[in-house]
């Protein structure tokens, strides 16, 4: 049996295992794909953190300023938490051997992200969360800490109601696994994987939030989910804020400046999708700045832009659109990551720790993920030796997923799946309204009752990638459903979740949102934010 299993090897989860081998627990590693393959390689522009405290900016400025991104639903005790940490972060990443973009006197350099007037955003070009997971796995390696790549979860394990371990698919061989320990971290990504443009990758199904809260576990803001403002027109691929914090304007077919660049990114995303919406096109624009120095701050996205279009930032106006980037809801935790199930752990983008509220301030994403990773491990090293958990071997699981394979049916699963996707996007992306959602909201319902009816095509246990779509596509439709309901209950518009029909902040929702199951039946609540 193990101390401690973590599900994703992103930056959250890779924190957590060399932080409890640290504290010499005994930690596996799942992962749906592997390591360097994690969502984290996306957060391209930096990590926050206030290391110079020089009179220009302090850990009280970025404190206030997460708090005001966050649009007032989050606990200003967390967030002191996660910044006044960030000096720390950033020498223990230093020390592992990030290789941080620094001037000719070894100090790391800083750039400007939006939401703050600040240099706060430490970088290693362009490439910041890409060199950041890579040297904590490098460092995992290092440290000899086992892992179990190419395994989805498909269940959590729970001897009266307290969770004992992980089921597992082997992806490569198709076998079901019930591995055991006395605690469990989810540390596996988002959801915006429900949308059609995404910044995420294929394997960031959010699955792992579905399966907490059909074994119990609370949910929370599900409905502010964070368009990035630039991804390249036609392939959803992320230009991260570095553009526009090296001073990349944002124009449109007009040759029209119509928004400050570095205000929040629900404030410039919404006023790109405006733009559009009004049939212009819009384009980031390099043409004014240096390109040799561009080449040295943000090379990898100048390549992209090469590659993916055959464009030339200096020549060229480079079109772009919001797509869906990070989800701000997730599995309710407390101040030590704690869900509402016992002995289960949240982490990371999966996890709602009242931190980032209605819109995640740029440059916080990796930031929390590592000092929550850290923080998590050194919690449950505390009370440990205080749970007793017992094996108990269960089949019924296994024999449930392996009949999967023969099952028949009419309906098609990815027209199911990409009708799903069509109906997130368009009901609930950056503008939202409630008929149009109730409608929705009926499909999705729908979806779900045509889903019962697919087959499985591919009847091989090797590799079928059949499957594990079929798995996922259940854990998001569930999530759409949910997702839609918190957005309806919020009546009112609030940093990412913009209603047309209640455009203003309403006091009565400075609050989070709280959904779960309770005997079969989908509850939804509002709660005050809990500052400990």
């Amino acid at each position: 049996m193990y101390d401690v299993i973590i599900i994703g090897a992103g930056g959250a989860g890779l924190s957590a295992a060399l932080e409890c081998k640290k504290l010499k627990l005994k930690v596996l590693l799942v992962n749906k794909t592997y390591p360097t393959q994690s969502q984290t390689v996306q957060a391209q522009g930096g990590i926050n953190a206030v290391i110079y405290e020089n009179g220009y900016d302090n850990k009280n400025n970025h404190i206030e300023d997460t708090y005001i991104s966050s649009k007032k639903i989050s606990s200003k005790n967390r967030i002191k938490d996660m910044c006044n940490s960030g000096h720390e972060v950033i020498n223990w990443l230093d020390k592992l051997g990030v290789p941080f973009s620094k001037d000719d006197k070894g100090t790391i350099r800083q750039r400007p992200f939006g939401g703050t007037k600040y240099l706060r955003t430490c970088y290693s070009s362009d490439y910041t969360g890409l060199k950041i997971l890579h040297t904590l796995y490098d460092n995992c390696i290092k440290e000899n800490i086992e892992f179990l790549d190419d395994h989805q979860l498909i269940d959590l394990l729970k001897e009266k109601e307290l969770v004992n371990g992980v089921q597992v698919i082997d992806i490569q061989k198709g076998i079901i696994k019930n591995i055991y320990s006395k605690s469990v971290i989810l540390a596996s990504g988002g959801f915006s994987n429900l949308y059609l443009e995404t910044t995420n990758s294929n394997s960031t199904t959010g699955e792992a939030i579905s399966i907490a809260y059909e074994n119990g576990a609370k949910l929370s803001n599900l409905e502010f989910v964070q368009f990035h403002p630039t991804s390249l027109n036609s392939s959803n691929t992320l230009i991260s804020e570095t553009a526009r914090a090296e001073g990349a304007y944002l124009i449109n077919s007009d040759n029209e400046r119509f928004v400050d660049e570095l205000k929040t990114r629900d404030v410039v995303a919404r006023a790109i999708a405006s733009e559009i919406n009004n049939g212009k096109k819009v384009y980031l624009d390099f043409r004014h700045l240096d390109e040799n120095k561009l080449k040295i701050t943000m090379p990898q996205e100048i390549k992209l832009i090469n590659d993916l279009l055959n464009l030339n930032i200096k020549n060229d106006l480079i079109p772009i659109t919001p797509a869906a980037h990070y989800t701000m809801g997730g599995i309710l935790t407390n101040v030590s990551h704690e869900t509402s199930i016992e002995n289960l752990y949240a982490i990371g983008e999966c996890a709602q720790n009242n931190i980032h509220g209605a819109n995640r301030l740029g440059g916080n994403s990796l930031l929390e993920i590592i000092t929550s990773g850290k923080s998590c491990a050194s919690k449950i090293e505390k009370k440990i030796s205080s749970i007793n958990c017992k094996i108990k071997d269960l089949d019924e699981k296994k024999k449930e997923i392996q009949s999967l394979i023969k099952k028949d049916g009419h309906k098609d699963l990815y027209k199911i799946k990409k009708l799903m996707k069509k109906e997130v996007s368009s009901k609930i992306g950056l503008f939202r309204e409630k008929s149009e959602m109730k409608n929705s909201l009926k499909r999705l319902r729908e979806l779900k009752e045509d889903y019962k009816e697919c087959k499985i095509e591919d009847k091989s246990l090797i590799y079928n990638k059949n499957l594990l779509d079929y798995i996922e596509l259940s854990h998001q439709l569930n999530l759409s459903e949910l997702l839609i309901i918190s957005a309806l209950k919020r009546e009112e518009s609030r940093g990412s979740h913009y209603r047309i029909d209640y455009k203003e902040e309403k006091k009565e929702y400075e609050k989070i949102s709280i959904i779960e199951k309770i005997n079969g039946q989908i509850k939804h609540t509002f709660k005050a934010i809990d500052e400990n």
